[in-house]
């Protein structure tokens, strides 16, 4: 890749400012659950039909709104830009360290402690396991698209940036399933690898390579029709998020009006793993002698998931009314605020971070 067309890929890879859908996710998120659960107990027959749609265990119209979601997302995605990464190896080495080897496991620890202990009392005891492999979904898929708006607002570097989550999402299609599995397995998860597998053919590969054929025919027209494509099928993303949500709480309503307090509950561990890993990547980059802007987008990254991915995993494994559904819708609704939080921390500490 050219200079010209490094600054560019930049450029795109950081983004317009956050979108409304975007800085209110938490707000309609919110909204969704109200939504769904009124509908749910309103019209339990239409949401039963629908989730009958199935083929070979895949919910059509779950499986089609994923695909909405994660697509655009994936095309922002720009492969080309991996060899970056031997510019910054320190900082790709602990993003990959804090993504793959601290993240998951940390979650799968978090999990066992509060909710199979600390919290056992207080949650539906037949849900246990699938809270658990929820939260382990959510961990072991870092994000995406999203990063790129919390790198440009903590002024991170963009072709850092851009390289690290090519590299993550390359590592994800082959590492996802085996980690999950392994942690599921661990945590005496039962889940048939065939079903595994084909989530992460359905929901990583084959969006992966549909939206880097289309990334391919929207550059051939240039750059303007690539950003007008960007900016027209953005909101697709979040439209998509948001209607997977309602059908999701429509199923999951009459649980939380048993037990309204299973939200609160789970945001637990998740909160402590996005604080924990974000905290440990950004130390260790100034441990390492990493640059602030760099530091940033390592630290976001380890500390942010590709939650629509978890959401159709979850959905996919575990089904409509499973604990492990909810439980990565948990981490959708926290996702916004808390990592502006982070932002907010990493900006801050500048003069920390920087002195020697």
């Amino acid at each position: 890749m050219s200079a010209v067309q490094c600054e560019v890929t930049a450029k795109v890879a950081t983004g317009a400012p956050m979108s409304v859908f975007e800085r209110y996710l938490t707000v309609w998120v919110f909204l969704c659950i109200v939504v769904g659960i009124v509908a749910g107990q309103a019209a339990p027959g239409l949401f039963q039909a629908i989730g009958h749609m199935e083929v070979a265990q895949v919910n059509l119209p779950v499986g089609l709104l994923i695909w909405v979601m994660i697509i655009p997302m994936l095309v922002k995605v720009d492969f080309g830009a991996l060899h970056e990464v031997r510019q910054h190896v320190r900082g790709i080495g602990v993003t990959l360290f804090v993504n793959w080897l601290v993240k998951p496991f940390s979650m799968a620890f978090l999990g066992w402690l509060f909710v199979r202990n600390l919290f056992a009392p207080m949650l539906p005891a037949e849900q246990l396991d699938s809270y658990i492999a929820g939260l382990i979904l959510l961990a072991a898929a870092p994000c995406t698209a999203m990063v790129f708006v919390w790198s440009r607002l903590s002024n991170g570097d963009p072709l850092f940036t851009l390289s690290q989550v090519a590299m993550n999402d390359t590592i994800m299609v082959f590492a996802f399933a085996p980690i999950v599995g392994f942690l599921l397995g661990i945590s005496a998860i039962t889940v048939p690898w065939s079903t595994l597998i084909t989530s992460v053919v359905l929901y990583i590969v084959i969006p992966v390579v549909l939206a880097q054929l289309w990334r391919k025919a929207l550059l051939a027209k240039g750059q303007a029709a690539f950003d007008a494509a960007m900016a027209r099928i953005g909101p697709w993303s979040i439209a998509a998020l948001l209607v997977t949500l309602v059908l999701l709480f429509a199923f999951q309503g009459a649980a939380i009006l048993k037990q309204p307090l299973v939200i609160a509950l789970l945001a637990v561990p998740i909160l402590i793993q996005v604080f924990f890993n974000s905290a440990l990547a950004y130390w260790l980059n100034k441990v390492v002698g990493e640059k602030h802007n760099v530091a940033c987008p390592s630290a976001l990254i380890g500390a942010s998931n590709f939650f629509e991915l978890a959401v159709a995993a979850a959905i996919s494994l575990f089904g409509f009314e499973s604990g492990a559904a909810l439980a990565t819708v948990v981490g959708v609704l926290i996702e916004v605020p808390v990592m502006l939080l982070v932002v907010k921390v990493v900006n801050g500490s500048k003069g920390w971070y920087e002195a020697r």
